[in-house]
């Protein structure tokens, strides 16, 4: 298989033409128009400023052969000498502001990527590792504001050339066409090439989001890695990434570099040969010695912006790349798509699903013609078997997936009609695995909801085993939690998790419970916790306990996609059907476990007599 295999283009990106690519970047470049006036000037100072030299030197020197004295000696270097501290100024001013002007465009584009990631829907990273989109936001967004550097160095030499071959038609007109013949062929090596520089541009590029990819997840899953001892494994999947890389750019680096020293060559030879012809021209007195002097010091400087024009061909596709790469992150295509944009007063909870059909792949059917009616402040416990689609009813009630037909009605209302952050800040959620940020549990607790006092959070965390669970941690709520909440268990990781939607006080409230086992005090202060929450809204649970279950309003059997059964858990005890079986093979056991915990536990924190 070829290194090549890996780098495919992810699902999202998209081609762009390079005047589209050019009108967008105008477009980052308009609100800075002021900076890049004063930039224009000062790159039309150091074209004029370096144009001059020549003419100055060569005039200089018809004078002195016409007159003698040292007047035109000392005259000539003085106006040099100022032609070069205005070059300098101009040009020291020129990089000031074009990397002022780099710094805000980055930053702009950047956040705007950042925006883009952020707001994209959760199915969005369902096949494209976060490592690659972190690449775009940085890497791509840096390689992007290079490109302003070359297209006002690209712009430095065009100007730069055309005031030096007026300055050559001038001297001598039949020279100077001798020298724009090889301008079509400079043109046509420089377009023919565009292609290619692009494709292993943009290879380059994918292979380093790769190597990127590979370090944040082999970082982020580092604990795991030395549990199981794959240090040695995931060194050796870093270092094929970063071998792919290095083959990859290696390939890039000989493409790109195989253009300059091409036009260089050919540059050589058109030099070579009007040193031969204007040598003919002086012998036969058509042009002065100064003449030919000034057009062979302009000869050298015409071409080296010249070929600086077609190498820079190159990199702008370097510059281009980065664009097009950032571009399509952010104008990537959301599948929710909200049809109004109505902000939601406080929801009562009522939740309807109406013949609702979904997929996430188009060959297998997850809900199929699914109907459910929740009551306000109602309590749904929702059981089955893995894939029966039990989270798929949470991720569309919070829209982080599009249904593909029927209806899904909060209060009465399409759920497509709300604004989507309005409406999801009346949702509290609890997923299977909580993330904590780093930082402290207060700042997590907070994270909804940071206008909450820390003298209420307090007050909601002793309503929960007394606050017990909060005391016993080192530094109460200013406890840091560590990367992912690593520093504490799993069972506090939820309370946690728990006390940060309590703190927000949703309307509806949705629990993906965890599987990993915890000790029975634990275990009875998260179902307070939980208690807490249920009493205030409307509730989704997608249970593991037996406790949970057994809270619930009402029990929803789900299979493949349908209700099989529903009802309170002693009403589908006594059907004896699918819940039946269900507890009898996990809850029932479930259940035993706990009891033998409880006095497992009650034994060990008993006094001594």
């Amino acid at each position: 298989m070829s290194f090549f295999s890996s780098l495919a283009a992810e699902r999202y990106d998209r081609k762009y033409s390079d005047r589209e690519l050019l009108r967008r970047i105008v477009q980052y470049l308009a609100p800075h128009r002021h900076r890049i006036f004063i930039i224009i000037l000062c790159v039309l100072l150091i074209s004029a400023s370096s144009a001059a030299q020549p003419w100055v030197v060569s005039n200089g020197l018809d004078l002195l052969s016409q007159k003698g004295g040292t007047f035109p000696i000392l005259f000539i270097p003085l106006i040099v000498l100022l032609l070069g501290v205005l070059n300098w100024l101009a040009n020291w001013l020129r990089r000031r502001l074009t990397v002022r002007t780099i710094a805000d465009i980055v930053v702009r584009i950047a956040s705007q990527g950042f925006k883009a990631a952020t707001n994209h829907d959760l199915s969005f990273y369902d096949d494209i590792p976060s490592g690659k989109v972190v690449s775009r936001i940085t890497s791509d967004t840096q390689d992007f504001g290079q490109l302003i550097i070359i297209v006002t160095d690209a712009i430095s030499q065009i100007v730069e050339a055309l005031v030096l071959g007026i300055i050559l038609v001038q001297i001598n007109a039949r020279l100077s066409l001798y020298m724009f013949s090889i301008l079509p062929i400079v043109l046509i090596i420089a377009i023919s090439y565009r292609k290619l520089a692009r494709k292993v541009t943009q290879q380059g590029m994918r292979a380093m989001a790769n190597v990127n990819s590979t370090i944040k997840e082999t970082i982020s899953g580092i604990a795991i890695a030395k549990n199981f001892r794959q240090e040695a494994s995931i060194y050796t999947e870093f270092e094929q990434a970063n071998r792919t890389s290095y083959t990859v750019n290696l390939k890039r680096g000989l493409v790109l570099a195989l253009l300059f020293p091409t036009l260089n060559a050919l540059g050589g030879m058109t030099s070579a040969m009007l040193v031969y012809l204007g040598g003919i021209s002086v012998s036969q007195a058509i042009i002065t010695a100064g003449s030919w002097y000034l057009f062979l010091l302009s000869l050298d400087r015409f071409l080296f912006p010249i070929l600086n024009i077609a190498s820079f061909w190159t990199q702008i596709q370097n510059g281009f790349s980065s664009a097009e790469r950032v571009f399509a992150l952010i104008d990537a295509t959301p599948t929710v798509i909200q049809i109004d944009d109505q902000k939601p007063t406080r929801l009562a909870g009522r939740i309807d699903f109406i013949h609702v059909n979904f997929h996430y792949k188009s060959n297998e059917p997850i809900l199929e013609d699914f109907n459910l009616s929740i009551h306000p402040g109602e309590t749904i416990a929702v059981v089955g078997h893995t894939g029966a689609g039990k989270s798929s009813l949470a991720r569309l009630i919070t829209r982080f997936y599009e249904f593909q037909s029927g209806q899904i009605l909060i209060d009465g209302q399409d759920i497509r009609s709300f604004n989507l952050n309005a409406y999801r800040r009346q949702l509290g959620i609890v997923s299977q695995t909580p993330f904590l940020f780093s930082g402290t549990v207060l700042e997590n607790i907070r994270y909804a909801a940071p206008q909450v006092s820390q003298a209420d959070i307090e007050t909601l965390a002793h309503q929960i085993g007394q606050g017990e669970w909060l005391d016993i941690l080192p530094d109460g709520l200013n406890t840091a939690v560590g990367e992912r909440g690593a520093r504490l268990s799993m069972g506090q990781r939820q309370l946690i998790a728990l006390m940060r939607v309590l703190v927000q006080q949703p309307a509806i409230f949705i629990l993906d419970e965890a599987t990993a086992s915890i000790d029975p005090f634990t275990e009875r202060q998260i179902q307070q916790a939980i208690n807490l929450i249920l009493a205030r809204s409307t509730s989704i649970l997608i249970a593991h306990r037996l406790s949970t279950v057994r809270t619930a309003d009402r029990i929803l059997v789900l299979e493949k996609g349908h209700i099989l059964e529903e009802g309170n858990h002693t009403t589908l005890l006594a059907k004896n059907g699918k819940y039946a079986a269900l507890y009898n093979t996990y809850f029932r056991h479930q259940s035993l476990s706990y009891v033998e915990e409880a006095r497992h536990f009650s034994q060990i924190t008993e006094p001594s007599p």
